[in-house]
């Protein structure tokens, strides 16, 4: 058994000096060391031993096996570190080639426009002032003039969370919260994200960014909410671009209207997102209305006002001629990387 075992360990070193891959190395191990190796013949030796040489002969073949594995774990560590210095001889380097540069970090295209639409507001004489995500019905409801029964309050609308707590469906609950601590003049800009329970559709989207403003002071007319909207749109999209305003209804406002923008994403001609009429709407607008003005504790006989909102996704359409709203918020690369 000792002379078998010698014998064995000489003929592991004799065909491991024949060994000059990790290929070949690891075909040595197995010839060896594997389950059906040539070690594993020793093991049968066992069967036929005493009792007595039983303990000494299974420590000379642990022993055996424990020698062979460092001398393959040695032998493995030269040829790894012999292989890889041929591998970078053979790799030639042009350090006259330009580096790859790092991709770059980029925002969002609607917060782009986003932090543009709040500079120029900023600049017009607006401050910032934000609020909850989830509000109190009586703030963006109750407080602002909506009748019980509008429908925009209907679970089909608006994201309840219990009877009296909700996903706000516009930043206005934050116009009402400055009202009721602040006395005017009042004039701030609220952005934030709004949730309404609509149809996902290439011009809607159950949640967008929406950002509203709101002057209250004495001698706030008409003229004055028309000026500043005016002012507003050609800085944001130059002098040449084509509005229109329309009377419309809002609970809040008294008289109320809606701004169209013609359609940029066809030049006015019409199409899918427009609804082929050549016009967008943008915002809506109007005097504050007195009721609101009471809930808030300013008294509509000396103080009057203007408020008008828009949504930031709505004018990311115009702005960058994007046809579907879905696309802001599909994280496509082919998309963003444009910005």
């Amino acid at each position: 058994m000792e002379q078998r075992a010698f014998l064995l360990k000489a003929q592991f070193k004799e065909e491991l000096q024949l060994v000059h891959t990790s290929q070949d190395l690891e075909a040595l191990r197995v010839k060896f060391l594997g389950k059906k190796g040539l070690l594993q013949e020793l093991v049968g030796f066992l069967k036929t031993a005493t009792p007595e040489e039983r303990p000494r002969l299974g420590q000379l073949i642990n022993a055996l096996k424990n020698d062979l594995t460092a001398l393959c774990d040695e032998a493995f560590h030269t040829l790894s570190r012999v292989e890889r210095l041929k591998q970078l001889d053979g790799e030639a380097i042009d350090v006259t080639l330009p580096g790859k540069r790092p991709f770059q970090g980029r925002k969002h295209p609607v917060r782009l426009l986003f932090d543009e639409v709040l500079d120029i507001l900023v600049s017009m004489g607006f401050s910032i002032q934000e609020g909850p995500d989830v509000d109190s019905d009586y703030y963006n409801f109750e407080g602002l003039n909506y009748p019980k029964d509008h429908p925009a309050r209907e679970m089909q609308d608006t994201f309840y969370i219990s009877p009296e707590m909700l996903l706000r469906s516009h930043t206005s609950n934050v116009q009402l919260r400055v009202m009721e601590t602040h006395a005017p003049p009042i004039r701030i800009v609220a952005p934030g994200t709004v949730y309404r329970n609509e149809t996902i559709s290439a011009r809607s989207h159950v949640f967008f960014h929406q950002v509203e403003m709101l002057y209250v002071d004495k001698g706030v007319s008409f003229v004055d909410l028309f000026s500043t909207i005016d002012s507003f749109l050609k800085r944001l999209f130059g002098d040449s671009v084509k509005t229109r305003f329309r009377p419309s209804f809002f609970p809040f406002v008294e008289p109320g209207l809606e701004v169209d923008i013609g359609c940029t994403a066809c030049a006015s001609a019409g199409c899918s997102l427009c609804k082929y009429s050549g016009w967008l709407e943008i915002l809506g607008a109007g005097m504050v209305h007195p009721e609101v003005l009471r809930n808030a504790g300013i008294d509509p006989e000396v103080y009057s006002g203007y408020a008008w909102g828009l949504g930031v996704e709505r004018l990311a359409l115009l702005r960058y001629g994007v046809k579907d709203i879905r696309f802001f918020t599909e994280n496509d690369m082919r998309l963003l990387s444009q910005f």
